[in-house]
Order: structure tokens, then C-alpha cells, then sequence
């Protein structure tokens, strides 16, 4: 999760190879075409707009059958975290992708989306909320390297997967 330019469908890919192949969900494909339109336009969406978005991706994660799904999404509020989480049996585990407004500025500035321009980035910042400790998500430093930012993750999933591991016993 984070907001755009900082890295989800990368970390994304690199995680799911990590995961031993695991499906990666892109929230992007999940949008209507009206959201797409408002959002090309530099008109940032509504909860409203939302909403379907987001109950179509939770839809899509719910139907894969792999033991792990990478998903990506901005997912920028609480409510919106738990939208996608509703119902999931096994948790969802999130991981914010967080780096300094100019940092993620300079990144937008040198890519070209389909439909995301850099000018909602502000928008995306206002929106954000960072989660709470009661949440189960990890803030992971995207500032850096690819690579560091990507050893932070595996470092997360080793964790939990020791943890879990040790409840099984």
C-alpha cells in the first residue's frame, strides 16, 4: 500500500517471486472506467468512487486460490484497509511503502502512467493515513534502494512466518 510512486507494483512482483510465485492482484485493474477518466482528468476520486473499487479487489483476493496473494493499492485509509480485508480468511498483511513527498515527486516526474498523473500525488498525501499500531501493517522505507526496501519485507515475512510457524507447534 502507499500512495503513487512509491513502488507497490515493483515490491509487489519481487514479493510475489519471493512468496514462491504468488498470484499479484493489481488494484489498478480493478477500477471502473469512470474512476480511470476522473483520475486522468487530475480529479482525485471520492470515498464514494472508492468503493467499488475497493470491493472488487477485496472480490478478486477473495476468489484466488494460492496459499499467498500479493496485492497492490493505495489503500490510504483505515476504512479503506479494512474494505480490502473484510472477510479474508488468513488476515491480510500490509505493508506501507513510505518515502518523503520528494522523493515519490521525483519518481512521478520520471514515469509515465496510464492514468495517474503526478499532480494527484498531493491529493494521495492528504488522504493518507499512516496506520495505527493495532493494525497488522509494517511502514517500510522505500527512500532507498529497491533492494534495502525489498530486504525489509522479507525481513517481515521471515518474522511471521516463524511466528506462525511456532503457534502450529
Amino acid at each position: 500500500m502507499g500512495v503513487c510512486g512509491s513502488g507497490k507494483t515493483t515490491l509487489a512482483e519481487r514479493t510475489a517471486r519471493h512468496l514462491d510465485g504468488a498470484p499479484i492482484i493489481e488494484a489498478d485493474t480493478c477500477h471502473p472506467t469512470a474512476n480511470r477518466e476522473k483520475m486522468r482528468s487530475g480529479v482525485p476520486l471520492t470515498d464514494e468512487d472508492r468503493w467499488p473499487w475497493l470491493d472488487a479487489l477485496n472480490l478478486a483476493m477473495r476468489e484466488a486460490t494460492a496459499p499467498f496473494v500479493v496485492a497492490t493499492c493505495s489503500a490510504l485509509r483505515r476504512v479503506y484497509r479494512e474494505r480490502v480485508a473484510q472477510g479474508l480468511q488468513g488476515g491480510v498483511l500490509f505493508f506501507l511503502l513510505d518515502a518523503p513527498r520528494e522523493v515519490l515527486a521525483k519518481r512521478l516526474a520520471a514515469r509515465k502512467h496510464e492514468y495517474m498523473p503526478p499532480t494527484l500525488l498531493e491529493s494521495q498525501l492528504a488522504t493518507l493515513e499512516r496506520p495505527d499500531s493495532d493494525e497488522c501493517a509494517h511502514i517500510i522505507s522505500v527512500a532507498g534502494s529497491e533492494e534495502a526496501s525489498f530486504q525489509e519485507i522479507v525481513n517481515v515475512l521471515d518474522k511471521v512466518r516463524r511466528i506462525d510457524n511456532q503457534e502450529r507447534s
